[in-house]
């Protein structure tokens, strides 16, 4: 079947073409534009309860920005603070009954002393013919005695402040666990930066492991971008690279890049990422960090240029 065209339906069909030309062009540029594709994404921490029991405030909602350390709520210390109240006591009961060696055995040594000098005087009139052996062999054997005595009371005391010490040693310890299970019901996040989800709400009983809210730091994101084995050559851990964030509209905006992580295995392009080569179905994802201006939000689509 022959169709037969007149010069006006001629002139039409070049003016379509020439009206689509520009459009396929640029669909053509934003589809070979970047090296690779992508969306953005952050480092993410799960904050779970780390004690059981009633919350009594948690001063924090979705999209809150937390410092890192800073108290945002607190879980029932009621029974902790108790209970160390009670060991602070005993421990102040057992230091107490610590003895002190120098007082209660200065007597023993005084009289030590005396029965020194006693000798000495002894030993004088001794060579003076005014005192006797005997004499001499009584204070001698009086010293011995005391002297037993007093490393026997000595050594008593000492084991008796050696098992005090222990005692008190092993309360202080258990404060200690308490003081850091009083610690454990504090909640604040591990690190600066915005909450993304909150899972539970003042009033609420917690058990221990229970996730209480999600927060990331949005100032430093990552675009995570997925690459074909020809383009790893071109790649490499450090290297500054330009990323691409779209708005939609048209409004794309670029940032400075550095690529942080490079996968050592390929994995199947996710479904909602194109690739130059559709023929190849195995990529390498690598993610390259960003600092955020705030513009950027997690989910969104992204490109990555070389």
């Amino acid at each position: 079947m022959t169709m037969t065209y007149s010069m006006k339906d001629m002139k039409k069909m070049r003016l379509i073409c020439f009206l689509a030309l520009p459009v396929l062009a640029a669909c053509g540029a934003n589809r070979s534009g970047y090296d690779a594709e992508g969306y953005f994404e952050s480092t993410e921490v799960t904050v779970s309860a780390e004690s059981s029991g009633r919350i009594l405030f948690f001063d924090a909602e979705e999209g809150d920005r937390v410092e890192a350390g800073r108290l945002i709520g607190c879980i029932d210390t009621m029974q902790l603070h108790l209970t160390r109240q009670q060991l602070v006591k005993s421990s102040e009961s057992v230091l107490k009954s610590r003895p002190d060696i120098d007082s209660q055995i200065s007597a023993l040594k005084e009289q030590l002393k005396t029965l020194e000098r006693e000798r000495d005087r002894v030993a004088r009139l001794l060579e003076d013919g005014a005192a006797t052996s005997k004499q001499m062999d009584d204070v001698e054997a009086q010293i011995a005695v005391l002297k037993v005595q007093l490393e026997a009371q000595e050594t008593a005391l000492r084991n008796s402040v050696s098992s005090i010490d222990a005692q008190s040693s092993s309360i202080g310890m258990q404060i200690a666990q308490v003081d850091d299970q009083l610690m454990k019901c504090r909640i604040s996040s591990p690190v600066t930066g915005t909450i993304l989800t909150k899972y539970a709400e003042a009033g609420e009983f917690v058990g221990a492991g229970r996730p209480l809210f999600k927060v990331a730091d949005l100032d430093r994101v990552f675009l995570r971008a997925y690459l074909t084995s020809a383009q790893l050559s071109e790649l490499r851990l450090g290297q500054q690279v330009t990323v691409c964030s779209d708005y939609g509209k048209g409004h794309v905006k670029e940032y400075p890049g550095t690529v942080t992580w490079i996968a050592s295995e390929s994995e199947f392009t996710p479904k909602n990422i194109q690739t130059d080569d559709e023929r190849r179905n195995l990529v390498y994802a690598v993610k390259v960090a960003v600092e955020n201006d705030g513009l950027i939000k997690l989910g969104m689509y992204g490109g990555l240029k070389f």
